[in-house]
C-alpha cells in the first residue's frame, strides 16, 4: 500500500549552493576559488552560489556533477524543490482561490 504526500514542507528546502558550502566543499577540501577553477566558471559565479544568490543553471549542474560523480538532476532537482517552494508561498493565497475541477 502507498500514501500520497499531501503535507507541505514547512521550511525551506536546502538550496544546493549551502549543500556545496556545508557537504560537497569541505568534503573535498575546496575553496570557492578551486571549485571556480576545477569546473571552469568564475569565482563570482560560485560564490554567489554558496551564498544563495543564484540559481544552478543546467550548465553548473553538468559541470558539479562531473567534478563530484552524481549527477546533473542531483542539483537541478535540489534547484526545483527550492524554486517551488519560494513560488508556493508567494502565491499561495492565488492558488488557493483556483477550485479544481470535476471529471465530466
Amino acid at each position: 500500500m502507498s500514501f500520497t504526500n499531501t503535507g507541505q514542507m514547512t521550511r525551506r528546502p536546502t538550496h544546493p549552493g549551502e549543500m556545496l558550502r556545508e557537504d560537497f566543499m569541505p568534503e573535498y577540501g575546496l575553496s570557492i576559488s578551486a571549485l571556480a577553477r576545477a569546473i571552469g566558471v568564475s569565482r563570482q559565479s560560485i560564490n554567489d552560489l554558496v551564498r544563495e544568490r543564484r540559481a544552478v543553471s543546467p550548465s553548473i549542474a553538468l559541470r558539479l556533477a562531473r567534478l563530484f560523480g552524481n549527477s546533473p538532476e542531483f542539483w537541478l532537482n535540489a534547484q526545483r524543490t527550492v524554486d517551488l517552494w519560494e513560488v508556493a508561498r508567494s502565491v499561495e493565497k492565488e492558488i488557493n482561490r483556483i477550485q479544481p475541477l470535476d471529471v465530466a
